[in-house]
């Protein structure tokens, strides 16, 4: 398919807002810096799997032949390149060329960064180095477990040596001492959203009440394992969910959603546990608390779906699986998306991080995408063009725009 010219397609107002519409990116992470480009296996551009899964077999999906072909006529290499001949083309560019033509081509007005990642700090560009590649400036989405631990490790520490933890006063310390640093946080005007990760650690069965038994057996087993040297880590289910309890407390009197990973991850995740449907109870007892489902909660789509229809607080983002899934299972993702969501409702992202190719090849094959499944429904009967167009405005741009009030004037009518 011809991305740019309109002129030759079937559906040409279509086309033109799909391909030339600049997008709000509503969760990505930073790019690596160049004195670390290489700090990570290329191949986590197409998967999330972990050590030899991910190099020795990740190249071998039709995700990764996809992201190869296309990635090297964005080169401008022969079209029977290798994924590791790819490489070592690309390891000869100079990075602010590579990022340069990866943004450009990706269009984008805005990115909304969550760049709460520990331990890469330095490895990493801070959120305001991404404004040059993009026409609005980069916000940020708080990783509320990031602010939780460093919080735990500053209460934690004057402890360290003691044999004996008194656990009541350090919960309640910490408790108020995470509401008001997630207080700060909402009241950053760079600020839009919050972040949880809490799929990752203790799974998204997140409970509504919470004894203070299990609270206080969490810290002191956190304490044990600082103790002996271990890095501050929120593991245990019952403080994981007073964490998340908080943000959503306060993220409701601020009217800021929260994001939450769900489906698709690597192998730290526990598959069962992160499909939306778990999150029921919480979404339930938190009505003006807006929810985020990230990454189509990918491989449980139709569940993601069916909250988003049913619950006025509960929004869907359809990233991540561009490139991480082949072209058909991103077709079918979209359609599940469409089965029943609320178009008002659902919203791109290109959950690009580490590569500018990520953002470049997240964005490039959700537009293809999107033109493909709409122009389908366009010729069943389904909806007409003029609904097919605003169902791309919405998506790539106003639902985004509205739902994080950021206030932007769409580039493209």
């Amino acid at each position: 398919m011809l991305d740019g010219d309109s002129s030759s397609v079937e559906y040409p107002d279509l086309h033109r807002m799909v391909f030339n519409l600049p997008a709000i990116d509503n969760h990505a992470h930073p790019i690596l810096k160049d004195a670390h480009r290489d700090a990570f296996a290329f191949e986590g551009l197409v998967s999330e799997a972990q050590g030899a899964a991910l190099t020795g077999d990740s190249v071998r999906t039709i995700a990764s032949m996809r992201a190869t072909k296309e990635l090297s006529k964005l080169y401008g290499l022969d079209v029977h390149t290798t994924w590791e001949e790819l490489k070592e083309h690309r390891n000869g560019l100079p990075y602010s060329d590579l990022t340069g033509i990866c943004f450009e081509r990706a269009k984008l007005q805005a990115l909304l960064l969550d760049d709460g990642l520990s331990g890469v700090e330095d490895l990493v560009e801070s959120y305001r180095t991404h404004d040059p590649f993009t026409t609005s400036p980069t916000k940020r989405i708080a990783r509320i477990e990031v602010v939780a631990e460093a919080l735990m490790e500053k209460i934690l520490t004057p402890h360290l040596g003691t044999d004996t933890l008194d656990v009541a006063p350090i919960l309640s310390k910490f408790h108020d001492s995470l509401y008001y640093a997630l207080e700060a946080e909402a009241q950053n005007p760079d600020v839009v959203a919050f972040k949880s990760v809490v799929c990752y650690r203790t799974g998204l069965d997140i409970s509504t009440f919470i004894s203070q038994a299990s609270l206080k057996f969490s810290i002191l087993e956190i304490f044990k394992k600082y103790q002996s040297g271990e890095n501050i880590r929120l593991c245990y289910k019952a403080l994981n969910d007073m964490v998340v309890q908080v943000a959503l407390e306060v993220a409701a009197s601020h009217d800021i959603p929260v994001q939450f990973h769900t489906g698709l991850g690597d192998n730290d995740l526990t598959l069962l546990l992160s499909s939306p449907s778990r999150m029921q109870a919480i979404i339930k007892a938190y009505p003006n608390t807006k929810f985020v489902l990230l990454h189509a909660s990918y491989p449980y789509t139709r569940e993601a779906g069916y909250l988003v229809a049913t619950y006025l607080n509960v929004f869907l983002d359809f990233g991540s699986v561009f490139p991480m899934v082949s072209q058909r299972g991103q077709e079918a993702v979209l359609r599940q998306v469409f089965e029943l969501c609320p178009t008002n409702k659902i919203m791109w992202s290109s959950d690009g991080h580490w590569r500018p190719e990520s953002f470049y090849l997240g964005s490039i094959q959700a537009r293809r995408v999107l033109y493909k499944v709409l122009g389908e429904m366009i010729s069943d009967g389904d909806i007409t063009e003029i609904q097919a167009v605003k169902i791309v405005k919405d998506a790539l741009f106003e639902n985004a725009n509205r739902l994080y009030g950021l206030g932007l004037a769409c580039a493209l009518e």
